[in-house]
């Protein structure tokens, strides 16, 4: 009675298991997954021209700002060097001192710079990517791809390194978002 006991139990217990595991399997399978790439959406939109042209703009002027201050540190350094060897040691320590303070403050301005350079181009390509989103949320929502998945980082290197001639005229949905975006392909 009990060895059929622990029989029923290990059948039932299958059966659970057996139901279970067809369940995830058919949820694997229904999972679809597409891929694009936004890089490629971004360079083909119309309004990417003026960002770029803006963000060249704004850098042209950080950088005349920076050169400027470096020209000036080197000028100082110049007078420096001319007039070291006719000055106190009292003087050049507080002039080598003064000049370190200037190279320093010139690399905390390249970094700020660096930075400013970087918000601004976050602040101008932003609603880009964000209107990129909005079209690939819609043609997935469309195809009832569970997953989009991106097929090279920003700075252009490949995610998806191989894709299947099969695989890319069924998964990669990047015309489709050129379709919504209405930039065509």
């Amino acid at each position: 009675m009990f060895k059929r006991s622990i029989q029923l139990t290990a059948l039932c217990l299958v059966f659970v298991l057996s139901t279970g595991l067809t369940q995830s399997q058919a949820q694997i399978q229904e999972d679809k997954i597409g891929y694009v790439n936004p890089q490629a959406l971004l360079q083909r939109m119309p309004e990417m021209k003026a960002v770029q042209q803006r963000l060249q703009n704004f850098v042209q002027k950080k950088r005349e700002s920076i050169a400027q201050k470096d020209q000036d540190f080197q000028d100082q350094v110049a007078e420096y060097q001319q007039k070291q060897s006719v000055i106190s040691d009292a003087a050049k320590q507080k002039e080598e001192e003064r000049l370190g303070q200037l190279q320093a403050d010139l690399q905390q301005a390249q970094r700020q710079v660096q930075q400013e350079i970087q918000q601004k181009q976050q602040e101008l390509v932003g609603p880009l990517y964000e209107e990129i989103n909005t079209a690939i949320e819609t043609v997935a929502a469309r195809q009832n791809l569970a997953y989009v998945l991106n097929t090279t980082t920003n700075q252009g290197d490949l995610i998806i390194l191989y894709a299947s001639q099969n695989a890319q005229e069924n998964y990669d949905i990047t015309s489709q978002v050129m379709d919504e975006l209405g930039i065509g392909s």
